[in-house]
């Protein structure tokens, strides 16, 4: 899948042909776009970017308003109809249509028709929503604008309060953790402040951007060796290991781990050693900077919503320097270690590492092994340990009266009662007339042997834990079923991994038990 990036939301400059004049610092920034007849706007503060609508995956049992998961430079994101979500006749997507990426919680895509531009808004042009008579119900609402843009009037869309009316579980989330800051309003940590009323930083270049590690995370700075020993089969963002006084130092690109185009090391590439406990990270740079002294008071703090491996949410504050002209995100370490690209570089330190350096075959400790299987064009894993066996749909299946309404029926497997579920019918999907490709899987719950008819079963695939991550909470049901995502970038693949445990529960459970004896 593909993704066609316009405009970094926070940086932009210019979108889709209306300039953007630098604003004075009261002037707050919005964010128009059309869905419907209507005309909309969103603060600037929680857009990350704004994508053409990318491929995405259905997800069973999610609200109707979620299009799928689409993977957006190797994390994935859940993209959602805001024409859906405002009962708006439903079109066909065109070369105007947009997702504006939205981070209240967790990234989240809404598919608008058209974005129109980016607007400055002065305080006076800015008002309630108590004299709003139109078709869209103002608790979703935050104001309106008068006079922007072209228009006479745009909506200032609320989208707190939409996620939290169409998505519970991503509100719950959000609503766990402090809101999004904007800078200058930001809060200090009281136990930070009674530690120092500075912070000491690292701070060092990719792609332009300034960022910053704590000087105490930082053991040292080295060149890049003209010599890297590359991993076979690790992740593009992997360079591979390099020797640092007698022992083997893991290397990651940063320019890579934030989804940015590789640049070849120069002379002014560095790489940043990491430290976390007794485990050390090599991160390569573009250039290092300096070492930053920084007041607490200039410090923003910018918190995680929706923290799970593979986001990139390694960056907790801004600092905000030359007067709040120069802007350093601030990298954490910890919480860098959990990302992806560094579990990939730690495990080409397990012990085989010298033999797979050396063109000998990688561990597979890190690997999960699993069955996939489709259901149309969607592709779904269970662990291979779950699965029993893997047989044929017979021509006819026996209907058992008062059966559970989710039972296909029973069929015997070898002197066995076996009741079948349509694995469709339970993940509230279209029914499909049978065919050669369907397949029973076999799994047991409590002693209990299910079979499950499934579209086909495609391969057993070993897949890393490293490209493994929890899915976006969408619904209740679909969060305890499917609760992880193996994200396979490369092979353009997000596979939706089902806890068989979860199939069939409860009082399911009893009545595939009374139809088993």
């Amino acid at each position: 899948m593909t993704t066609e990036i316009l405009e970094p939301a926070r940086t932009v400059s210019e979108l889709e042909g209306d300039t953007v004049q630098v604003l004075e610092s009261n002037i707050r920034q919005f964010v128009t776009f059309i869905t419907g007849s209507e005309v909309f706007a969103v603060d600037m503060a929680p857009v990350q970017e704004i994508i053409r609508v990318p491929e995405v995956v259905r997800v069973p049992l999610a609200p109707p308003t979620l299009d799928g998961l689409a993977n957006l430079r190797g994390r994935v994101l859940p993209i959602i109809s805001l024409r859906r979500i405002f009962g708006f006749p439903g079109n066909e997507y065109d070369d105007s249509t947009r997702a504006v990426v939205i981070d209240i919680g967790q990234p989240l895509g809404f598919v608008v028709d058209r974005v129109t531009s980016v607007v400055g808004v002065e305080p006076g042009r800015i008002e309630g929503v108590d004299s709003l008579r139109g078709t869209v119900n103002t608790e979703l609402l935050s104001g309106l604008l008068k006079d922007v843009g072209g228009h006479a009037m745009v909506m200032l869309l609320d989208f707190a309060k939409l996620i939290a009316a169409e998505f519970a579980d991503i509100a719950r989330l959000a609503g766990e953790a402090t809101g999004p800051q904007r800078l200058g309003e930001g809060s200090l940590d009281a136990d930070d402040a009674k530690v120092s009323d500075e912070l000491q930083l690292v701070s060092f270049v990719v792609a332009g951007q300034e960022y910053a590690i704590t000087i105490d995370d930082v053991q040292e700075i080295v060149q890049v060796p003209e010599d890297i020993v590359h991993v076979p089969n690790s992740e593009s963002h992997v360079l591979g290991v390099m020797t640092l006084r007698n022992r083997l130092l893991p290397l990651v690109s940063l320019r890579r781990m934030f989804g940015l185009p590789p640049q070849a090391a120069d002379d002014h590439s560095r790489i940043v050693v990491v430290a976390l406990g007794n485990t050390s990270v090599g991160v390569v740079m573009d250039s290092v900077n300096e070492v930053l002294r920084v007041a607490k008071s200039q410090v923003d703090t910018m918190p995680s919503l929706f923290a799970r491996d593979g986001d990139l949410s390694e960056i907790t504050e801004i600092c905000r320097l030359d007067g709040g002209q120069r802007l350093v995100s601030v990298i954490s370490a910890g919480t860098m270690f959990h990302h992806s690209a560094i579990k990939e570089a730690l495990s080409s330190m397990d012990p085989q590492t010298d033999e797979a350096a050396a063109g000998g075959e990688p561990s597979n400790e890190d690997d999960e092994q699993m069955v996939v299987f489709r259901l149309g064009r969607e592709e779904f894993g269970v662990p291979i340990d779950s699965v029993q066996e893997i047989v044929r749909v017979p021509d006819e299946l026996t209907h058992v009266p008062k059966a559970p309404s989710f039972v296909e029926g029973v069929i015997n497997l070898r002197g066995s009662v076996l009741p079948v579920v349509d694995q469709r019918r339970r993940l509230g999907l279209a029914t499909l007339e049978r065919n050669e490709q369907q397949r029973i899987m076999v799994f047991t719950f409590n002693g209990v042997r299910t079979g499950f008819i499934v579209d086909s079963v495609t391969e057993v695939l070993k897949v890393a834990r490293a490209s493994i991550e929890v899915a976006p909470h969408l619904s209740g049901e679909q969060a305890r079923l499917i609760g992880r995502v193996a994200n396979l970038e490369r092979q353009k693949r997000l596979i939706q991994l089902i806890e068989p445990s979860h199939l069939v529960e409860g009082e399911d459970l009893q009545g595939l038990a009374s139809l088993a004896e």
